[in-house]
């Protein structure tokens, strides 16, 4: 089958799969996952599992997590979401996307199931449930040794959280999805502790306060070995490197110095601690220095602080909520020296746009407002209205196509690197819509990977 043959299949099962229940949308239950589960028989248990939930970095700690475990010789298979750009990016197989064929013959195996699920169920099988049962089956059918499972929406009634892990992995958690998880920062880390599971591992990364309280209760009640960053492992000291950063990480079983991780930001070295503890509770004994190091060394996280244009810089990140904005202003303010810094920002309606740019108002110059190209994208004219908060309005510029968006700001930046000695650069974010989208945008002017 052709390329162009693969694209229209594709295409085709994306359409069929995107006419379901929207993934943004959940109910409190795992009735229709089950019974899909059950249907096609087990599948999630032909292997063990590491589980994550959290608020931010699950993604990048899902792809470090895979990187320790494929340098450890074992073939993995990790489930993320939501995608950048290809839906096929979610069923990763020793590293890479499910190929075209693979999907074809995931989905040929399972289509007949979701019919007779939604036959019997009051609401038919979702989008994000569809997808999570294909996940399991291709790891099952492509077999692999180890899955690695990061949840879509909380943690209690998602749809991953028919697996029996053996280790489970609790990111930062913060504000997000409220309408679903709760109001309070007690309410969503209860919903999300709903994946420990009796007499297994979990893996805390550094948490407030309140929520650390839930989720140590919570363990306790499943009887889990727990494992805390700033406790049993932690990062020990970072420092900038050309392209990234050297951690050195205090382990549950060892340390491990000098390790160079091609990311940015103090946020992705303690994601590579919580890696590094998941992995070790998992194993159960010391990782060689060498593997350890030479795993970190190739870590990728598409569209988390990733450069994807030189002249002028242009950096993409995914973050869609005040939390992850945060920490890609602490990163751009920390370890970057720009004179100036442009921003792309688009974000979904459902999200907290007044404190996705009130955590950008101190670290950018200046404001370009667009729209991405999701069905819950927020209207231009409501995001600029709430950008006049923060910024003034001779920093703002309104343009509604994503694509003249970009090209915008590149204009600018460049224009403003012929003129003065400094660096300005272009920040693209509020949400992985926009960051996928513009990932694509971008790559077809040339970009550098």
């Amino acid at each position: 089958m052709s390329s162009a043959e693969n694209l229209v299949k594709l295409a085709q099962i994306e359409q069929a799969l995107n006419k379901r229940w929207p993934e943004n949308k959940i109910e409190p239950t795992l009735d229709r996952i089950l019974a899909l589960t059950d249907a096609l028989g087990s599948p999630q248990f032909s292997y063990p599992t590491i589980h994550l939930a959290g608020t931010n970095g699950k993604t990048t700690t899902s792809r470090m997590i895979d990187q320790l475990l494929a340098e450890l010789g074992y073939r993995v298979g990790r489930y993320t979401s939501p995608h950048l750009e290809s839906f096929t990016e979610r069923i990763s197989i020793k590293g890479e996307p499910i190929s075209p064929e693979n999907m074809f013959t995931t989905y040929n195996d399972i289509a007949l199931y979701l019919d007779l699920i939604d036959s019997r169920q009051l609401h038919p099988i979702s989008y994000f449930e569809a997808l999570t049962a294909m996940a399991f089956v291709a790891f099952a059918e492509f077999p692999v040794d180890i899955a690695v499972i990061e949840a879509g929406m909380g943690g209690q009634w998602d749809a991953t959280n028919v697996v029996s892990s053996q280790v489970s992995v609790m990111t930062p958690i913060g504000f997000d999805h409220m309408e679903y998880l709760g109001n309070t920062l007690e309410e969503i880390a209860t919903t999300k502790a709903g994946i420990f599971k009796p007499e297994s591992n979990v893996v805390l990364s550094a948490q407030t306060p309140e929520v650390a309280k839930v989720l140590l209760a919570k363990a306790a009640k499943v009887s889990a070995n727990v494992f805390r960053e700033g406790v049993e492992y932690s990062v020990k000291k970072r420092s900038l490197a050309v392209g990234g950063q050297l951690i050195s990480l205090h382990g549950i079983h060892s340390d491990i110095d000098d390790i160079y991780l091609p990311l940015y930001g103090v946020h992705q070295a303690n994601n590579a601690a919580v890696a590094l503890a998941a992995v070790e509770a998992f194993a159960q004994v010391k990782l060689d220095d060498e593997l350890v190091k030479n795993a970190f060394s190739k870590v990728k996280s598409p569209g988390r602080c990733e450069i994807v244009y030189k002249d002028p810089l242009v950096i993409i990140d995914a973050a869609h909520n005040p939390h992850g904005v945060a920490a890609i202003a602490q990163t751009i303010d920390n370890e970057f020296d720009f004179e100036m810094v442009i921003a792309v920002v688009a974000v979904l309606a459902d999200k907290d746009a007044d404190g996705i740019l009130a955590r950008l108002a101190n670290s950018v110059d200046y404001l370009v407002i667009t729209q991405n190209n999701s069905p819950r994208a927020l209207p231009v004219d409501q995001l600029a209205k709430i950008a006049t908060n923060y910024f003034k309005p001779e920093q703002i510029e309104v343009i509604s196509d994503l694509a003249g968006a970009l090209t915008f700001a590149i204009e600018k930046a460049t224009l403003a690197n012929q003129v003065s000695d400094g660096v300005t650069a272009v920040l693209v974010t509020g949400s992985v819509a926009t960051a996928g989208s513009a990932r694509t945008i971008i790559g077809k002017l040339g970009a550098s990977s």
